[in-house]
């Protein structure tokens, strides 16, 4: 089968990485040419959906059996969209749902008329407080403000505009995540994955199984159902929540392909996204969830080599690496996707580490840092967590 993935940054490198795990064979488009995953697919077009011809697009996007947005440019999903009857292949995309999830403001309306529990609103909460960009994803923009001061200070620049910003309490605590696949009111979850962020609260390692107690992962799933219902989803969404105080918060939503939580799901589970959402969209079925296991522990991770330092980091220093490649066994690692070449001094790599339980997994991963600093001769490791004192500026 032929799948053509719109989209080469962090959503194209999982939706390239999961069709080929398919056996499929990838056809890229994206506008750079240094892309990431550009060095991952079969076929690459160099093509700005925003501005080269219909007719052009139009002919490539009918060479594929399946067609998977990976990317959250407003403009080029509106062009794809619009052009959907002169495609034959199915576009994995539901713009309702999206239009909801990339909207923090709208996402938290729907979690108030579900009942579904969130940080609370500003100001109806105590600082600190967590501002964030309404339409931004992930750590994008996100700023932890300490005081109504350094709140004021933060609307009073120039480019602050109230109607497009979040403002909620800032709530302590681990991680997790959540993706929800169906259509028609018939939905299912996979596996529940942790999320451990760097200073930057960017994703720098997900963890699957969970460690989250196995009440809490039930109550989760439930969360997650019951938004997936008020969306009406077709497709995928996925669902992060922080643990605070004993109780799971609603962070945020995102109805499209997330970015490495499938893969880690698919080692450690042996259940493609990808699959589940060819069922709904190639098949027009309801999709068939095979039966989940312990399967697999696995740590995925994103990790900088610069200035004789290993770092650990978010998933940002993936962006700006150039094409990738897809490697196996890795310094030790089962996978990794990397730009990585003998005697680079600067290069990033995405580890995919897999063992029978987290024990071990952790023991194979300590391993596989400690032979790439041997090997590379860094002399400094930082592994950051999110800085509790970060101001506004």
């Amino acid at each position: 089968m032929k799948v053509v993935v719109v989209g080469g940054g962090l959503q194209g490198i999982e939706a390239t990485y999961l069709a080929q795990q398919c056996g499929w064979q990838v056809i890229l488009l994206d506008k750079n040419p240094l892309a990431p995953a550009t060095g991952l697919c079969d076929i690459y077009y160099q093509l700005d959906v925003t501005v080269d011809a219909a007719d052009e697009l139009i002919n490539i996007l009918n060479k594929a059996d399946f067609i998977i947005p990976a990317l959250e440019n407003n403009e080029a999903l509106t062009i794809l969209k619009n052009i959907k009857e002169k495609i034959v292949a199915p576009i994995a995309f539901d713009v309702q749902a999206y239009g909801i999830s990339s909207s923090k403001i709208k996402s938290n309306r729907l979690f108030e008329s579900l009942n579904i529990p969130m940080p609370k609103l500003w100001p109806n909460c105590n600082f600190p407080v967590i501002v964030k960009p309404t339409n931004a994803s992930g750590s994008q923009g996100v700023s932890k403000v300490l005081s109504e001061a350094h709140l004021y200070n933060l609307t009073g620049q120039k480019n602050f505009n109230a109607g497009n910003w979040v403002i909620q309490e800032y709530v302590a605590g681990p991680s997790f995540s959540i993706e929800v696949v169906g259509v028609n009111h018939h939905y299912g979850v996979i596996q529940v994955t942790d999320l451990q962020m760097d200073s930057s609260y960017d994703c720098k390692r997900v963890l699957a199984p969970s460690a989250l107690a196995l009440g809490l992962q039930s109550t989760f799933q439930d969360i997650a159902l019951q938004i997936a219902k008020g969306l009406n989803l077709t497709g995928i969404m996925d669902v992060e929540v922080i643990l605070h105080e004993g109780e799971l918060k609603v962070l945020e939503i995102d109805a499209r392909l997330p970015s490495q939580t499938p893969t880690a799901v698919l080692k450690s589970t042996g259940i493609n996204i990808l699959e589940l959402l060819a069922q709904i969209y190639i098949e027009k079925k309801k999709p068939s969830f095979p039966m989940q296991t312990s399967g697999k522990s696995v740590i995925y991770e994103h990790i900088k080599i610069q200035n004789d330092t290993l770092e650990v980091t978010g998933e940002h220093v993936l962006t700006e690496a150039g094409p990738l490649s897809f490697y196996k066994n890795f310094f030790g690692a089962d996978e990794a996707i990397t730009n990585y070449l003998p005697n680079k001094d600067v290069w990033v790599a995405t580890l995919i580490i897999l063992e029978e339980n987290p024990e071990k997994v952790w023991q194979k991963r300590d391993l596989v840092i400690k032979r790439i600093i041997a090997e590379c001769s860094t002399k400094d490791y930082i592994d950051s967590l999110p800085d509790t004192e970060i101001e506004a500026d």
